[in-house]
């Protein structure tokens, strides 16, 4: 049974008609309001030939490839945009983007929503938008044709221009727009044999990156609006806590401070600059209603995980076999315990939005990474119609699944209203570390056997952690029930491309109080520590290489094998490396794609680890740029080694310790290692990039502290005082 989460991967386009004097195809996607329905009829002809949501072709021939999914530096404003280019023959040179609004012609196939996340971009569009360039440039070529008096089949598309072959006659896609506004469009248009592609496969310049050097690029934090205030807001320092009293007189009198208003988990302070709003707030004395998180620390929410794991059965993921009869036959028999700690997403752009709320719509700027959300979001803060809302995406400084989230967004468009004013809200650093929705804590208890050959011949996997779902699932109108499990949670834990005959995973959810929400390669951020390190442990009761073990418990022709054996190969695994360095190994499968990476670290006698090299092998599937894949891999690696070496958000009194980069540091320029990503070509389909390449960096990285020490890290951050030199 279908939920309203899922979409079927039907035919994209289906008729056409022309609407604002351009052509608008249909859509055919489940949910999705007819364009003459968002648009209404006209017969005038349009300066611009614009025959879909996606596609906009000026009558200089320039094309405009409108983007409904978010810029958050993984590249979609170019890869989009390079699949219309080749299909449509157009010159790359003349090609451009603009963010398209919040609209359900921009459902995302791959999520069900409007939305940029889970690594699903590319390949949610790439059929649709292939598919839709594709009828745009039969279109032009009948247009031509027409005018011509041959038959279409006779024509082609190039560079922006269509050719009669057989006289050489041509004409500029600019001059057919008319003409091809009159025409519709075919069911089953003809695609180019991908040996054909110009772009798509090929390392292609990123459109978005002239404007981000030279400093025009908009981001939220750049918004100005005219007669626009400041915000920002005083919080409980308590998680859950609420306003109890406010004594707001200080804070009025500092110069330009406009309004101070109640939100009841917090108060705002508008002004006339953030200086003054900022002062203002330091001036507030505010009384709060703590709750019961007051009494939280995270020696108490690691005492819940230890007696959960102990007590309660939890709810059975996957199960091949008998665990049982498979213990019973181990020869030799390992436990483990693995942990990984809550995590902040600390993007560079800490969370802003600026809301210019009327009396009957509202119009809203910033990153985000559901425009659709946000639309519905402010529409019920403000109380408006959803269809008088307009939604502004700009370039997000970083999201990782952080701008999924609404509460920056309803900060916003409160104070506006309040105001009756533009307001933008803006977040501090400590704003942003200390109210983050954070990436779960999970405990791990493994225990696996091996018979006398090494096999392993049983694996149990029981991660005791909070339910993503739980709260995140709320904004998408799904309410996880306590018998239901949370795949989010656990992913990457329950399904093993491992040959292991008797294997059981158990999930055992435990509410700890703190918000956590969808952090970057979400559940195998944290799964592919516990797995890779443990199945390294495995391999070495078993006396056995890791990498040769691991490709003994694969399929010889795998897509993970083939990642293991093009990493270990590039970087010259088995070859002899200096006295207390070493090489770990690690593969892992999220959102489509397959990675391996192999780490060389080397450690100090005082236990500091230096990761001198990281070598990447991902299977993407079918890549559209390489350059930006690569890029994604190199970030990840980043992203990953920051969490593995020093990433940790603790609790006490119910209070976020960790403030800024001081105390959550991420990794520094000169601590870089050398990074190398080997990409597979592939015609496999597409998976994701933007988040495969964070999960095995931090167990290759312990797994060659073991190399290199013969030490185990169980526990993250990797820390220091473990491994020093006694």
């Amino acid at each position: 049974m279908k939920t309203k989460q899922e979409l079927d991967r039907r035919s994209f386009l289906k008729a056409s008609i022309v609407a604002g004097g351009a052509l608008v195809l249909g859509l055919n996607i489940p949910g999705v309001s007819r364009a003459e329905e968002r648009f209404g009829v006209t017969s005038e002809p349009a300066a611009d030939f614009s025959p879909n949501a996606f596609i906009k072709i000026a009558k200089d021939g320039k094309v405009t490839v409108v983007v409904g999914q978010s810029e958050m530096g993984q590249g979609v404003m170019t890869s989009l945009p390079m699949i219309v280019a080749d299909e449509l023959e157009v010159d790359w040179a003349n090609v451009s983007f603009a963010h398209g609004p919040a609209d359900k012609a921009f459902f995302n196939p791959a999520m069900g929503m409007q939305g940029t996340g889970g690594s699903s971009s590319v390949k949610g569009f790439f059929a649709p938008l292939r598919k839709a360039a594709a009828q745009v440039r039969e279109m032009l070529i009948s247009a031509a044709a027409a005018s011509w008096n041959v038959p279409a089949d006779t024509c082609i598309a190039e560079n922006g221009r269509v050719i009669h072959t057989a006289t050489k006659r041509s004409a500029a896609y600019g001059e057919l727009l008319e003409a091809a506004a009159k025409i519709t469009p075919a069911d089953k248009p003809k695609l180019k044999d991908p040996k054909d592609f110009k772009y798509i496969g090929k390392a292609v310049k990123r459109l978005d990156s002239p404007s981000k050097v030279n400093g025009s690029a908009t981001f939220g934090i750049d918004v100005k609006v005219p007669g626009m205030l400041y915000a920002i807001i005083l919080r409980s320092p308590v998680i859950g806590g609420t306003v109890k009293s406010i004594d707001d007189t200080a804070a009025k009198a500092v110069k330009g401070v406009t309004h101070v208003v109640s939100l009841g988990y917090g108060v705002g302070v508008i002004a006339d600059s953030f200086v003054a709003a900022r002062k203002g707030r330091s001036a507030l004395k505010v009384t709060w209603e703590e709750g019961p998180m007051a009494a939280v620390s995270s020696e108490t929410i690691m005492k819940s995980f230890v007696d959960a794991e102990a007590s309660k059965k939890g709810l059975e993921a996957k199960k091949i076999g008998d665990v049982a009869a498979g213990r019973s036959k181990a020869a030799k028999v390992l436990d483990a315990v693995y942990y990984a700690p809550f995590l902040a997403h600390a993007t560079m752009e800490p969370m802003n939005f600026t809301a210019d709320v009327r009396s009957d719509s509202a119009e809203v700027w910033g990153g985000v990474q559901a425009q659709m959300l946000v639309q519905g979001t402010v529409a019920k803060t403000a109380g408006v119609p959803v269809e008088k809302v307009k939604v502004n995406t700009t370039m997000l400084g970083g999201g990782f699944g952080r701008r999924f989230e609404m509460d920056y967004v309803i900060d916003a468009t409160l104070l506006s209203k309040a105001a009756g004013k533009p307001v933008k809200v803006v977040w501090t650093r400590e704003d942003d570390m200390q109210n983050d929705v954070y990436r779960p804590a999970v405990y791990n208890k493994l225990s696996a056997g091996i018979d006398a050959a090494g096999k392993p011949v049983f694996w149990h996997h029981r991660l005791a952690t909070d339910a993503i779902m739980a709260r995140a699932g709320k904004a998408f109108g799904f309410n996880l029930k306590d018998d239901q499990l949370d795949s989010s949670s656990f992913e990457g834990a329950h399904e093993l491309e491992y040959k292991i005959p008797n294997f059981q995973c158990d999930w055992i959810r435990v509410d700890t109080g703190i918000p956590v929400g969808f952090w970057r390669s979400v559940g195998s951020s944290h799964t592919a520590f516990s797995v890779e390190c443990f199945m390294d442990e495995l391999a070495a009761l078993a006396g056995k290489d890791p990498l040769e073990y691991r490709l003994s418990l694969l399929e010889e022709n795998s897509r993970h094998a083939g990642v293991l054996r093009l990493a270990a190969e590039k970087a010259g695994w088995g070859k002899k490396l200096p006295p207390g360095s070493g090489r770990g190994i690690a593969v892992a499968e999220s959102f489509g794609s397959y990675v391996a990476q192999v780490a060389e670290v080397s450690v100090g006698s005082d236990g500091k680890v230096k990761v001198d090299r990281v070598v990447c092998a991902a299977d993407c599937g079918q890549i559209v740029n390489p350059d930006t894949v690569a890029a994604q891999m190199e970030g990840s690696v980043v992203y990953g080694l920051s969490a593995a070496l020093y990433g940790e958000i603790t609790i006490k009194n119910g209070r976020v310790v960790q403030t800024n980069f001081n105390n959550y540091k991420p990794l520094r320029m000169n601590e870089m290692p050398k990074v190398e990503v080997h990409l597979v070509t592939s015609s496999a389909p597409h998976g994701g990039v933007g988040e495969p390449g964070t999960p095995p960096i931090a167990p290759a990285v312990v797994n060659a502290i073991f190399a290199a020490t013969g030490k185990r890290v169980r526990s993250l951050p990797i820390r220091t005082d473990e491994l020093k030199k006694s």
